[in-house]
């Protein structure tokens, strides 16, 4: 680029000599017409004109020419640069002076006027860029025209990287009529940029010999991408005015790739929104319809083992069987209505306090006819604190865990329901010695309509852990699950302890001992 600019240069102290000489030769034929003061006038409009077309040396150049050629060949005596007149050193230095003057502000307009268009098509290009960012709705819109407007205001290759979901940039995807990545792209340094949230390459950061510009793209909340840019040789550094307009081209793009970020975020929870909403309509009017027939299902299932005259064997065992499939089927049309009435806020919590081991002495009751071959043990500290909990609704928790418990382990696996006051909580633990919980499905589990293995033969619609979710923390309590000590899974909930009221005895003996 040197070379160039250099010729330029040239060219225009050239064409500056060569008007100073048009004009000596244009007002030749005039002396002797024309008073010097007159012709003195077509030099100072060679200079303006010099000034305006070619800049400020080219204007001082013709200024001082315009001098020496009205002295040689116009003030007496003629062909010579001896001054028979001292009047005429004034009108020398007026005439220089005036031309100097007259090429400044001209050359100064010139530049200012230079300036304000190359001000106007920057600011035209950063309103066309917002423009088209203004109505998309995808992120490979943005990935489109980003580099397509990079490349014609910078004339420079441009790619961008956008992370995955853990922060890692992917390398950009290109089709069969998309430009190709610079091949001298490193996904590394583009890596530490986005990590750092600071340019790299090009003298920047730790990398200043890469040949690419990594510019990160900043949002209000946080990096959302990586703009690469290839520069040609002897281009870089750019001017303040553009990287200025950089700048705000990749901070455009970032709040662009922002926006559409949350309007996807937005839609998947509409989506979701609705599809709850949906989900639990369909459920309770369900379970009202079914709740009716099942409970007659069973009931004359039970009319049948004991009518008259007796049933053969084969017989019974044929009414158990129906009797038992519509105790469970009834079980998940209550668990159904029982979860859109949570879901819906209609739940009450009819809290008393209550001793936590006759709430889980009814749930052993309850959970008898499952069990089977399956052992469990108890281990309750001693002076449980009493707690302040709707005692059916626990029950029916760990009900739910222990019929979990039963249905992830094989026959004559140990469950144990563990109690203890821990802080200022009520901890209590639900284990077995089963496969426990497969990894990275701790959460997940709780989740409506979620099972521990995705396919299984084992009977249930995953709902069990997400009434126990919802019922701890209606008591205002949390409810996680792990691996117990022997491998298995282990279900821990925490209910808040609060402060008990004083017991009647209590109260007497302070009241007597108040007496005395």
């Amino acid at each position: 680029m040197p070379a160039p600019l250099h010729a330029a240069g040239v060219r225009a102290y050239l064409w500056s000599l060569a008007a100073c000489a048009a004009t000596a030769l244009l007002a030749m034929p005039m002396y002797g017409r024309l008073e010097a003061a007159n012709i003195v006038m077509l030099f100072l409009l060679n200079v303006v004109l010099v000034a305006v077309r070619l800049g400020r040396g080219p204007a001082v150049l013709a200024s001082v020419l315009g001098v020496a050629l009205f002295d040689f060949f116009f003030v007496p005596p003629r062909f010579t640069f001896a001054i028979g007149d001292l009047q005429y050193l004034v009108v020398f230095a007026v005439m220089l002076a005036v031309g100097l003057i007259a090429g400044e502000m001209t050359a100064r307009l010139r530049f200012q006027a230079t300036a304000a268009a190359h001000g106007e098509a920057q600011a035209r290009a950063l309103y066309e860029f917002a423009r088209e960012l203004s109505g998309v709705l995808q992120s490979g819109q943005i990935l489109d025209i980003t580099p397509s407007f990079i490349r014609r205001t910078f004339a420079a290759q441009a790619v961008m990287l956008l992370p995955d979901a853990v922060g890692r940039l992917q390398p950009p995807a290109y089709g069969a009529d998309d430009e190709p990545p610079p091949a001298w792209l490193d996904i590394a340094v583009a890596q530490w940029a986005f990590d750092h949230a600071m340019p790299a390459g090009m003298g920047h950061g730790p990398f200043p010999g890469s040949r690419l510009f990594y510019l990160p793209l900043l949002a209000p909340m946080r990096a959302r991408g990586i703009l690469a840019m290839s520069l040609e040789a002897g281009r870089w550094p750019l001017p303040p005015e553009q990287r200025r307009q950089l700048d705000t081209f990749a901070m455009l793009a970032a709040i662009a790739l922002e926006r559409v970020h949350y309007i996807e975020v937005a839609q998947r929870v509409e989506v979701r929104m609705e599809s709850e909403r949906l989900r639990n309509s369909l459920l309770s009017a369900l379970s009202h319809d079914l709740r009716t027939p099942l409970t007659s299902l069973v009931g004359l299932s039970e009319s049948l083992a004991l009518s008259r005259p007796a049933l053969s064997p084969a017989q019974k065992g044929m009414a158990e069987a129906l009797r038992q499939q519509a105790l469970r089927m009834s079980t998940l049309v209550a668990n159904l209505l029982d979860m859109a009435r949570i879901t819906s806020g209609e739940i009450r919590l009819n809290r008393e306090w209550q001793p936590i081991d006759d709430v889980i002495g009814c749930a052993l009751r309850a959970s008898e006819p499952l069990l089977g071959a399956h052992r469990v043990a108890t281990r309750l500290a001693p002076d449980l604190p009493i707690v302040q909990i709707d005692a059916v609704l626990v029950e029916r928790v760990l009900c739910n865990l222990i019929e979990n418990a039963v249905k992830y382990t094989a026959a004559g696996a140990a469950i144990t329901i563990a109690a203890e006051a821990h802080g200022d909580s009520m901890r209590l633990t639900v284990s077995d010695n089963g496969p426990g919980i497969p990894p990275g499905r701790e959460e997940a589990i709780f989740d409506k309509f979620s099972r521990g293995e995705r396919e299984s033969a084992i009977p249930g619609v995953g709902l069990g852990l997400a009434i126990c979710r919802a019922i701890v923390e209606a008591h205002g309590g949390s409810i996680h699950a792990g691996r117990a000590g022997e491998g298995g899974a282990a279900f821990i909930i925490a209910l808040p302890l609060g402060m008990p009221p004083p017991l009647p005895e209590a109260e007497a003996e302070a009241a007597g001992d108040d007496h005395e």
